[in-house]
């Protein structure tokens, strides 16, 4: 059976702001579902709280709406359950690097095999407007009484650092770009980030369409290399790393968009196979004992 876009959405009401760019993003997925031809009962979208905790609503798979910054435990429980579903993990900038900010670190470390979308705007949209971890010091937007005191994380440095072994940058009103990445997120055996630059046109005046418009540009067209050839050498791998940081930080009037780093490593699936003989299969299908006493399985981790 061939799936075409339609067969990824709902009929849930789509109740984001007008040119909110989580539009954009919603669009990428479900175009990107379409071209992998991942049948939709093969496919589980975890949220976190936020606007963008309501994506799973409008996307015709199997869908989990988490708790508050805790979307990527939630996840990779699933994922480590039923290791045959295509788990894709989303959420906001406060959601992912503010009260998420410790899981962010522990899934890149984990690499197990999932894709984790942010949706990045600078603000907590949900909750009128505050400033998100992302939003640059000095900055006041028109949500703010104040101008923003504390310095911005940088969601791609801190992933290289975390372990991740695919970091991308996606652009909301690019759909066909950002539909590409998370292709290849899915498609790469391991945690993939792509955080994905989306404007908030209701408290968000500065980071704006108009704002993106002009300064963004793909690396892939610049003759970017971000694929680390020999994963056995580590000083690729610093190299290959180095040089993502640098275009992590130009955030000038050129702001890069595109894979930044990726490598292949042993994920945390291919970690556990190796220690337990029956790993691979859903959780349902392991032998009665098992299913009955789950400390039999801690017990052979120990």
């Amino acid at each position: 059976m061939a799936y075409a876009v339609k067969d990824y959405k709902t009929e849930v009401w789509v109740d984001w702001c007008p040119g909110c760019g989580d539009f954009g993003i919603l669009n990428a997925i479900h175009q990107a579902l379409a071209a992998l031809q991942r049948p939709p009962h093969r496919v589980a979208v975890f949220s976190g709280i936020g606007c963008s905790g309501k994506t799973p609503h409008y996307i015709g798979t199997y869908g989990v709406h988490t708790l508050h910054g805790r979307v990527l435990p939630v996840a990779t429980g699933f994922k480590l359950a039923n290791p045959e579903m295509t788990v894709i993990a989303v959420g906001g900038d406060g959601d992912g690097y503010g009260i998420g900010a410790g899981y962010f670190l522990a899934a890149g470390r984990r690499n197990v095999d999932l894709t984790y979308i942010v949706f990045n705007n600078g603000v907590y949209g949900l909750t009128k407007g505050q400033a998100s971890p992302t939003l640059p010091k000095g900055v006041q937007t028109k949500s703010l009484p104040e101008p923003n005191l504390l310095e911005a994380l940088n969601p791609i440095a801190v992933a290289l650092g975390a372990g991740y072994t695919f970091i991308a940058r996606g652009y909301a009103y690019d759909v066909r770009h950002l539909r590409d990445l998370i292709v290849a997120a899915i498609q790469h055996r391991g945690t993939a980030l792509i955080d994905v630059l989306q404007p908030c046109p209701t408290y968000n005046n500065i980071h704006t369409r108009e704002y993106y418009n002009v300064r963004v540009y793909k690396l892939e067209e610049t003759g970017y290399d971000p694929v680390v050839h020999n994963p056995a050498d580590e000083k690729e791998i610093a190299e290959k790393k180095a040089q993502a940081l640098l275009k992590a930080y130009e955030n000038g009037d050129r702001i890069p968009i595109g894979i930044f780093y990726q490598v292949e490593r042993p994920t945390l699936e291919d970690e556990l196979a190796a220690r337990l003989p029956h790993w691979g299969k859903a959780l349902a299908d392991l032998e009665p004992i098992y299913q009955r006493d789950l400390t039999l399985l801690l017990d052979e981790l120990s």
